[in-house]
């Protein structure tokens, strides 16, 4: 006799709907924990870093403890930093973070670049230039925040000081990601 429950289903193919729920809430689960492992080792290095869980684009879905944004750290900016000579800033004072965000309409990837100023002495940091290769974008720039003045030579903030704890972004728009790196700064 096949009883059924007052929705329409047996009791067998009530179990197996609950099992089938089961096992995806259980995978789901494991993903998250995944990601908020993989991105905490990720990140874990960084010091003074809060969690914000990322938004989820198509491209990555991590959690990134130190970004209101989830862009992916750039490992070249991380320079030990040396104040043994009593050196006001270094270039290490300067993190860059990029990451993708939504493409264009068009279909060309986008990525948005943060620059920060994270000096520990207080210093205002001007003059940041940056190894950018043939940087070019789809996008248009505001030349004042970066622009590149020729090969693998790229501005900062139209050469003028990033205040102390003060951030430049921007998005870009190309086939590919550019890696950026400090190449010089002037301590302000």
């Amino acid at each position: 006799m096949n009883l059924r429950s007052g929705n329409g289903f047996t009791k067998k193919e009530l179990s197996s709907r609950l099992r089938i729920a089961l096992v995806t809430a259980t995978c789901t689960v494991v993903l998250v924990v995944v990601a908020f492992v993989t991105g905490t080792l990720q990140y874990g290095r960084i010091a003074k870093s809060t969690l914000v869980v990322a938004k989820s684009t198509a491209y990555n879905s991590t959690i990134n403890p130190r970004l209101h944004r989830k862009l992916l750290h750039n490992h070249a900016t991380q320079v030990e930093i040396n104040r043994i000579w009593g050196d006001k800033c270094s270039k290490s004072d300067i993190v860059i973070n990029q990451g993708p965000t939504d493409p264009l309409p068009s279909g060309i990837p986008t990525y948005t670049v943060e620059i920060m100023n994270v000096c520990t002495t207080g210093c205002d940091i001007s003059g940041i230039h940056l190894s950018c290769g043939w940087f070019s974008s789809a996008r248009l720039i505001n030349p004042h925040l970066f622009k590149r003045l020729r090969y693998d030579d790229c501005l900062v903030n139209n050469g003028k000081p990033l205040v102390n704890g003060h951030t430049i972004s921007f998005q870009y728009a190309n086939t590919f990601r550019y890696p950026l790196s400090v190449s010089s700064v002037i301590c302000s």
